[in-house]
């Protein structure tokens, strides 16, 4: 008969290796919306700007060719902005995507290593 004595201390640390990944998952969700919402942010501003500017825009024009003027000009430059928020959107995509990628690498490692423990351990 088998008369093991009940240790609480490696029963924690278990529990704490076993959640480890879960709350690293966490914290890296966490921050990639935070930087996804950081990133939508910079865009309502940059839509915001544009708004306002256009609007100004229609109030100082003297003719209307002036205003076709500077409303053809606020587009360009706000077009421009909007391709370069795109860039930074997929350079974000690909941050991301790699650190998961090296997330799931290193949990998969773990549960490979908590495996050949255990079944170390059991023979």
């Amino acid at each position: 008969m088998n008369n093991r004595t009940f240790d609480p201390t490696s029963l924690i640390e278990t529990y704490k290796d076993a959640f480890a990944p879960v709350l690293r998952a966490q914290q890296e969700g966490i921050k990639t919306l935070e930087t996804f919402a950081r990133h939508q942010y910079g865009v309502a501003g940059d839509c915001l700007n544009w708004s306002i500017a256009q609007a100004k825009a229609a109030v100082d024009a003297k003719s209307p060719t002036e205003f076709f003027t500077k409303q053809a000009e606020l587009t360009g430059e706000f077009s421009e902005q909007l391709r370069a928020r795109g860039q930074e959107l997929v350079k974000l995509a690909t941050e991301v995507q790699g650190t998961f990628k090296q997330f799931v690498s290193e949990a998969t490692a773990n549960a490979t290593e908590a495996t050949a423990k255990a079944t170390k351990k059991a023979a």
